[in-house]
């Protein structure tokens, strides 16, 4: 099969992340590493019509934020997935359309906060996750700095502040039936977490005729040059695609070590 098309958007109104550079340099030499997918990068959003997003099979939001999407543009984003698309999406990504309840349900959360950027332990989900993603000779965990990104959920852990337009806001990651959860951070190893007993930090979902997959990890651009980052965010672009057994090969391109 020839190789696939990916979008990747980086449009921002809100937080402009520094590391936004080094995710589409990544991308890029992924692409080129590999011969899987080429890469068109962009901040417009007039791309976003039915006809565009036709040409690509996955659209990565990276370190998006605010509102960058008309109704227009974010009706287009529904058909795309609707029609079989991907959508990956990075950190930030969460507090894109903060008011858009669709929006929300895509990506597996709305964004609340964060703690100042710590070191904690990232692991994977369960020990016996053996999804695509998390493909490896072992399932390490990783000491991580990060921003540990908290998420709105109703309706057990209803937030106090929760934006008076996200009343049917999306329930906690760890107790939503559509996500398949993939990482987590070691509760013991953080201090900023209101997340209750288990801190989803990536997870990935059948939604609507298409894939998403998320990652709240990647503020820094130290993450874009990290194999295991690299590995995981590589393979979710992959399963996004529905290209996993073609890649079973070309995947090797990607990074597949521990990283530090």
């Amino acid at each position: 099969m020839s190789p696939f098309r990916v979008l990747v958007f980086s449009k921002t109104s809100g937080y402009r992340h520094a590391s936004i550079p080094a995710g589409i340099s990544c991308f890029q030499s992924l692409a080129a590493r590999t011969n899987l997918f080429s890469v068109t990068a962009s901040e417009d959003a007039s791309l976003f019509t039915p006809e565009s997003l036709s040409k690509y099979a996955v659209i990565v939001l990276l370190q998006t934020s605010g509102n960058i999407f008309n109704q227009e543009q974010l009706d287009a984003l529904k058909g795309f997935v609707g029609s079989g698309g991907g959508v990956l999406g990075i950190h930030s990504a969460a507090s894109g359309m903060p008011e858009d309840e669709w929006y929300g349900r895509l990506i597996g959360a709305h964004f609340d906060m964060h703690p100042p950027a710590e070191h904690g332990t990232v692991l994977p989900s369960s020990s016996d996750n053996k999804h695509f993603t998390l493909a490896s000779s072992s399932l390490p965990k990783h000491d991580w700095l990060d921003e540990y990104y908290n998420f709105y959920f109703t309706p057990d852990n209803p937030n106090p502040h929760l934006p008076s337009n996200l009343t049917h806001a999306t329930p906690h990651p760890a107790q939503n039936p559509t996500l398949t959860l993939l990482l987590k951070g070691d509760l013991s190893t953080f201090a900023g977490s209101k997340m209750g007993s288990e801190h989803p930090l990536a997870w990935c979902q059948e939604f609507e005729g298409g894939r998403s997959w998320y990652i709240a990890l990647g503020h820094f651009d130290e993450a874009w040059a990290n194999e295991w980052f690299v590995g995981m965010v590589g393979r979710g672009l992959i399963w996004c695609a529905r290209r996993e057994k073609e890649a079973e090969i070309g995947v090797k391109g990607f990074c597949l070590g521990d990283g530090e």
